[in-house]
């Protein structure tokens, strides 16, 4: 089989790359630079010419406070361009692997991780322009399988794990919110569960939509200390807060964490716990 890549020199795209090594299927990574996929005919010949069975979508616009001053721009790269990607997947009879995100819950309340029948309800330009990316793959009629994840970090790009990392190293002390909750994704946990999908074709007759994220739940305070801990940074004094403290134009998700079951049960695999992977991960960091 041959996979089309796209946003393949981002976090979860390079994650992909390490995951796909071993594939005996010839994996196609690409950026911006090799395929504009806000340019409908860019994206028809990207996918029509090269024969792909499978395309993993992995370019969106992720900066959730700038996406408010820029809404056009998000609407562009997380809902436009997911529509020629899904009509392109349509026209060749390929499947279109799509990242989603929590942020489709953004306003919902509760204490339950969300399933995904759960209504969305997204409180700000990300959540609203990733929700439309959805919308556009249904509307398409495309083969499709989209994975919302979330609070993803690696060792590569930036992210909160190495934001923290930088921060608890060089700060005597921080303020870190305890008022919101989820679950920590390390990326290449979800690179290695896509990579496994498609070599073992198990997105065929599996269309629709699936949560992933590690196994567990913490605050961004308590995901801080762990971060802290195994970096050995206990100089640092981490010290919890409410989101209020810290006045923002989103209102980000109280409460996302995601219900794995229907992803486990159908594609039977293992999800690790937050706290395991995150010791791989700053391990992998301090070799580096």
């Amino acid at each position: 089989m041959r996979i089309l890549v796209t946003g393949g020199n981002g976090q979860l795209g390079t994650c992909l790359k390490i995951a796909a090594e071993c594939s005996t299927n010839e994996y196609i990574f690409t950026d911006a630079e090799d395929i504009d996929i806000t340019d409908p005919e860019a994206v028809a010949l990207g996918v029509g010419s090269n024969n792909i069975d499978v395309i993993v979508n992995c370019a969106a616009y992720t900066n959730v406070e700038k996406a408010e001053e820029q809404p056009e721009i998000a609407e562009k790269i997380n809902a436009e361009a997911v529509s020629y990607l899904a009509k392109a997947a349509k026209d060749n009879n390929c499947t279109l692997i799509h990242i989603s995100t929590d942020y489709v819950f953004g306003g919902n309340q509760g204490n339950t991780p969300r399933s995904e029948s759960e209504p969305t309800n997204p409180t700000g330009v990300y959540g609203v322009t990733k929700l439309h990316g959805e919308q556009r793959i249904a509307e398409s009629g495309c083969k499709a399988i989209i994975i919302r994840t979330a609070w993803l970090y690696s060792e590569f790009g930036k992210n909160f794990v190495k934001t923290m990392l930088n921060l608890t190293e060089t700060k005597p002390e921080l303020k870190v919110v305890i008022d919101q909750a989820g679950t920590p994704t390390y990326a290449r946990d979800l690179a290695n569960s896509i990579v496994n999908i498609i070599d073992n074709r198990k997105f065929e007759g599996n269309e629709g939509i699936y949560h992933y994220s590690n196994e567990g739940v913490c605050s961004w305070y308590d995901f801080t200390k762990e971060i802290a801990e195994l970096s050995g940074h206990t100089q640092c004094n981490i010290e919890p807060c409410k989101s209020s403290e810290f006045p923002s134009p989103v209102v980000r998700p109280a409460y996302s964490v995601l219900d794995k079951t229907k992803f486990k049960t159908t594609f039977h695999i293992q999800i690790p716990y937050w706290k395991d992977s995150l010791k791989t991960c700053i391990k992998n960091l301090k070799e580096q």
